[in-house]
């Protein structure tokens, strides 16, 4: 996981509303590659600075010349990492456990579930992704909808695919978007 946060990373960092004194709940969206794990890991190492307890999962991507070769799952609070999922082969057969790019661990999955299910009251909860399997399968990380809706936490950071915003829309009518594409370019401005 990068250890930085650059300036444009800073100008994201002012868009969320980490002094909230209510609940708040921020989607982060965008195209793939637009910053939405730099962003919240940004805006995790920002709320430890500040001495606020910080959970959840973070999936950062795992690159070797310059190739996307897996997404790795890090536990917020203990900082253990394990491989979530790798590129998913053509040949590969149909899983309960793949998209159409990914295979994922199913025992990582089940990890990183048992992780946002054990989580209490916190200051920041990042989830880092929800996707096709929560949303539309009612698999991976199900734990974290009734976690983020019973809201122990100051600020939630949900990261989710545009083609999916609308469900979360739809969970969390009140919730923030955080458009990272769009914010990105109201920084170049």
């Amino acid at each position: 996981m990068p250890n930085h946060v650059t300036s444009s990373s800073a100008t994201l960092l002012s868009a969320i509303p980490l002094d909230a004194e209510t609940p708040t709940l921020a989607l982060v969206t965008g195209p793939r590659g637009a910053g939405k794990t730099t962003l919240c890991h940004a805006a995790a190492d920002e709320a430890a600075r500040r001495g606020w307890s910080v959970r959840g999962l973070l999936s950062p991507p795992v690159f070797e010349h310059g190739q996307k070769i897996a997404i790795n799952l890090v536990d917020l609070a203990t900082r253990e990492r394990r491989v979530l999922a790798r590129p998913r082969a053509a040949s590969e057969p149909a899983s309960p456990h793949a998209t159409a790019d990914w295979s994922f661990d199913p025992a990582v999955l089940a990890w990183g579930d048992g992780v946002l299910s054990a989580i209490g009251p916190c200051d920041v909860l990042i989830v880092d992704e929800l996707g096709p399997l929560e949303f539309e399968r009612g698999q991976g990380w199900v734990s974290a909808f009734p976690l983020l809706d019973a809201r122990p936490y100051r600020l939630a950071l949900v990261v989710v695919r545009p083609a999916l915003l609308d469900a979360a829309q739809a969970r969390w009518p009140g919730a923030t978007v955080l458009d990272v594409a769009a914010l990105r370019g109201e920084v170049g401005q």
